[in-house]
């Protein structure tokens, strides 16, 4: 392994600095992601030496061994220089005081930190410039909690993803027999649904993407990626599959930080168990919570599930910190009759292999937060980025600035923008109107376009293209 003042040497010119502070399951996905765009140079921070060189082992990065929160450590990483701080490890307070000392001793312009205890989430006026400088607060778990609501409020979707504050939709559905679209083109979508807005972004056929055309037929069991206005989305949900019943009754496993936050959300319009092994915590929780019941046991105790009537449940979420744990309990309780279930896995092979058998949904927290992430490291003016597809493919909203003599994209059509292959811009957020985009839509100053790439590693000619021209003010 080079030592850190060698691999120093020869960056790309121009590159963009990144440190990432923790090589946890979310510092090494960013790190995997970061590193693979060639305008960033990323460096990596941790304590555990074996860790850093698995690392080093698969990606292009240096590597830094030491506790994170020293200003040596920081200093030898390359603060001074840094573009970006992304402090993510375990600990809340090595990550606040990293960016205070980022920000006292070396300027760093931008500081990004992991924050999981609600109670710093919530403090007013605690995260500023005069008192902790952290620029963006990211909380995994408040991330994971969110997007499993959303996977709650629309049954069926696999990805229930926001844009331009929740105006837009994107959802990602399995297509089955009893979709009205199913075994038709694409272009009979708008003889269905005359008067909605909404359309089809990407098809995966067998884990290969298909560009969606007009002659495209939808066939069953397709994943088919469509994005609609809020409103739309259960319209457009029916012509992939039948719609679901609302979620009625939800049993979580597992009374760490995202299975409380879960049920403190639902409880007051589900019905929400939450099983938890620990009686003192359990105790704790159930102190928290105002309607939810809170269960001591096993979630993966046949005889507990079956006392809960677990084959009347709707959603059952295995949400446990121990993966293993979450795999079974989660087949367990969909052979005894639970209607879906969901668990939360960290292994990207591990999230595949169960999708394929008898687990519904595998929630990856490192795809749900890396958006977070990505949305504050992209060029050009990027204010939401989603990782899909295991990060293979992604769906962006960037915003169009300056006029046209400053911008690549204000003021033409988007057949003319020239967008890399597999790259297609399916909304445009005007003001108060959404627009689904066409070949000849115009896009104007200030839009927000919401773009959907099969291929993320083009990122960077999308980058450059929303990036204005230095005469822009």
């Amino acid at each position: 392994m080079l030592s850190s003042s060698e691999q120093a040497e020869g960056g790309p010119e121009g590159a963009m600095k990144i440190l990432i502070l923790g090589a946890g399951q979310v510092g090494s996905s960013a790190a995997l992601h970061l590193s693979r765009e060639e305008a960033n140079e990323v460096t990596v921070v941790d304590m555990r030496a074996n860790v850093l060189r698995e690392l080093q082992d698969r990606l292009d990065i240096r590597t830094v061994v030491g506790y994170a929160g020293h200003p040596d450590v920081l200093e030898r990483a390359g603060a001074r220089d840094a573009d970006i701080i992304v402090a993510i490890t375990d600990s809340d307070e090595t990550n606040m005081v990293a960016c205070q000392i980022a920000y006292t001793l070396f300027h760093t312009p931008t500081k990004i930190a992991r924050i999981r205890a609600a109670e710093y989430m919530t403090a007013r006026k605690l995260f500023t410039q005069d008192a902790i400088p952290v620029d963006v607060r990211i909380s995994p778990e408040q991330l994971v909690c969110e997007y499993v609501e959303q996977l709650i409020l629309y049954p069926g979707a696999l990805q229930v993803l926001d844009f331009a504050d929740g105006r837009v939709r994107l959802v990602c559905a399995r297509a089955d027999r009893s979709g009205s679209l199913v075994g038709q083109k694409i272009s009979t979508l708008k003889d269905h649904i005359p008067n909605t807005e909404g359309r089809i972004a990407a098809i995966y056929r067998e884990g290969k993407s298909l560009e969606p055309r007009g002659d495209t037929i939808i066939n069953e069991g397709d994943e088919v990626f469509f994005i609609a206005t809020r409103q739309d989305v259960r319209v457009f949900m029916s012509e992939m599959r039948q719609l679901e019943d609302p979620v009625k009754r939800v049993v979580i496993a597992g009374g760490g930080n995202i299975g409380v936050r879960l049920a403190s959300a639902l409880e007051h319009s589900n019905q929400v168990k939450i099983i938890e092994r620990d009686p003192d915590q359990a105790r704790i929780i159930s102190e928290q919570l105002n309607k939810a019941i809170v269960l001591v046991g096993d979630a993966a105790d046949e005889e507990l599930l079956l006392e809960e009537n677990i084959d009347n449940v709707d959603v059952f979420c295995a949400l446990t910190n121990a993966e293993e744990a979450n795999i079974l309990s989660a087949m367990l309780a969909k052979r005894l009759g639970a209607h879906k279930v969901m668990a939360l896995i960290n292994r990207p092979s591990y999230a595949e292999l169960v999708e394929s058998g008898s687990i519904d949904i595998a929630i990856s927290p490192q795809q749900v937060t890396i958006g977070s992430l990505l949305a504050h490291v992209r060029r050009g003016d990027v204010v939401k980025v989603h990782s899909l597809r295991r990060g293979a493919a992604e769906a962006i909203e960037a915003v169009a600035h300056g006029g046209r003599n400053e911008s690549q994209v204000v003021g033409r059509k988007i057949e003319n923008l020239g967008l890399p292959k597999g790259t297609r811009i399916v909304s445009i957020v005007r003001g108060d109107e959404v627009i689904m985009a066409h070949h000849d839509t115009v896009i104007e100053t200030d839009d927000h376009v919401i773009l959907f790439m099969t291929d993320r590693r083009k990122i960077d000619k999308i980058e450059t293209l929303f990036q204005v021209g230095v005469s822009f003010v």
